[in-house]
């Protein structure tokens, strides 16, 4: 459809269901109703009246296994309903140029995709592998122009690389492929692309969570093709949101201390000759934690401790959550938050240890909700947000109370989205 009818229909309500459907929140729609139209005008000022697609990408929230998917272990991840939309059309000139908000990324060529070395940690990198991958594989590629606006945050552990590279990869799928790339795949690209193209080594969780949709609990043991199990659960029935408060500290430049930790937990998995912890006895790790403590030093064997109990915990959530248990549930939560705070050691980086605000936010929420809720850093940390399981009738009222601290708009209360990586017209 062209761009001036979908602005049209848009802004007439003729989406609302579809948007409902998305983003599973009624309150949204007329923002989302908004934000589309805005986005598709934004097209037309860079690109002029075409024919489009629109896709759209969830930022993903990791519910338990702290960093315990690069190690093939389990988590329990989801989608949420903050995204990036992306509003494209084909060209053919072979050249892949996207404009991300205010950013203007420079094209890339699709007849040049090698790894260049000035693109680590830069978009153009992340647009460069994904379409490189693409084509290493066998699916076809082409040119497009796109403007892309993204509500996930950046810098604050809801993975805004993921929902780029996974965009990036759908709008693939969709316009040269007729959607037949899955979902997984299109997270292993995303990882192979973030990997090797952006230069971070992450695992596989962000990218599936927000590739696949829905709350998931995915088994990395065998990681070429992770065991996904899609749950059915409705937060509301239990009575309880999902809040994320976004700290204001931004861990994108914290790249040294994330690495850091799949490092060393490689190093006590290499203790045993293995690759990773998961391929590691536990019982054989605390008999030889004197010995592994010589060879690697006491923050890997924390970190370890914290792989096997995280690893462990996932099953347990899910367990209580397929059998009603909530209460339960919000009880591991709570045990693998103080695990990525004592063992994990992710809360805040060391390279800049007066900067705490994961900290302080925890210690604020604990003061004021007690065991009323559940609460836990979120995601790769260091930096960035904490995740809060909390009963309805205290949303309101909590909001208010950490805002004061962390800023009007800091506290943002989320819904699990079914969709993951998809093409919305």
């Amino acid at each position: 459809m062209k761009t001036g009818e979908l602005k049209e229909a848009f802004a007439k309500g003729k989406y609302s269901e579809l948007l409902k459907d998305i983003y599973d929140d009624e309150s949204l729609i007329q923002h989302e109703q908004e934000r589309y139209v805005k986005a598709i005008s934004k097209f037309e000022e860079l690109y002029g009246e075409r024919e489009v697609e629109i896709y759209s990408a969830p930022g993903r929230t990791e519910i338990g296994g702290n960093h315990t998917d690069h190690q093939q272990g389990q988590v329990l991840a989801a989608s949420i309903n903050l995204d990036v939309i992306a509003i494209c059309a084909k060209t053919d000139d072979g050249n892949i140029k996207i404009v991300s908000d205010n950013y203007d990324i420079k094209p890339i060529s699709i007849k040049d995709l090698s790894k260049k070395k000035e693109e680590e940690g830069t978009s153009e990198g992340l647009i460069r592998g994904v379409a490189f991958k693409f084509q290493e594989d066998g699916y076809k590629t082409g040119g497009f122009v796109s403007y892309m606006t993204s509500e996930v945050l950046v810098g604050a552990g809801l993975s805004s690389s993921a929902a780029f590279e996974v965009a990036v990869g759908t709008i693939l799928s969709g316009m040269y492929n007729d959607m037949k790339a899955s979902a997984v795949y299109i997270a292993k690209v995303a990882q192979y692309t973030e990997n090797e193209y952006f230069g971070k080594p992450c695992g596989l969780m962000d990218q599936m969570a927000s590739s696949v949709g829905s709350l998931v609990n995915i088994d990395f043991l065998d990681k070429e093709a992770p065991k996904i199990n899609r749950l059915d659960v409705d937060f509301d029935k239990f009575g309880h949101s999902l809040c994320i408060v976004d700290t204001k500290g931004d861990h994108s430049d914290l790249t040294d201390e994330y690495a850091a930790v799949p490092l060393e937990m490689k190093k006590v998995a290499a203790f045993f000759g293995k690759k990773v912890l998961r391929e590691v006895d536990p019982k054989d790790f605390y008999e030889k934690i004197p010995e592994i403590r010589k060879k690697t030093g006491d923050r890997a064997v924390l970190r370890a401790m914290h792989f096997f109990e995280d690893h462990a915990r996932v099953g347990l959530e899910v367990e209580a959550l397929e059998k009603g248990e909530f209460e339960a549930f919000k009880n591991l939560v709570t045990e693998s938050g103080n695990s990525s705070f004592k063992y994990l050691q992710n809360v805040y980086a060391t390279c800049d240890l007066q900067n705490q605000s994961v900290s302080l936010c925890l210690a604020l929420t604990e003061k004021y909700l007690g065991d009323k809720a559940a609460y836990r850093v979120h995601g790769g940390g260091f930096a960035g947000t904490i995740q809060v399981f909390i009963p309805n009738e205290d949303v309101e009222d909590y909001k208010k109370y950490i805002e004061t601290y962390f800023g009007k708009g800091s506290c943002h209360v989320l819904k699990i989205r079914k969709y993951g990586g998809m093409k919305v017209l």
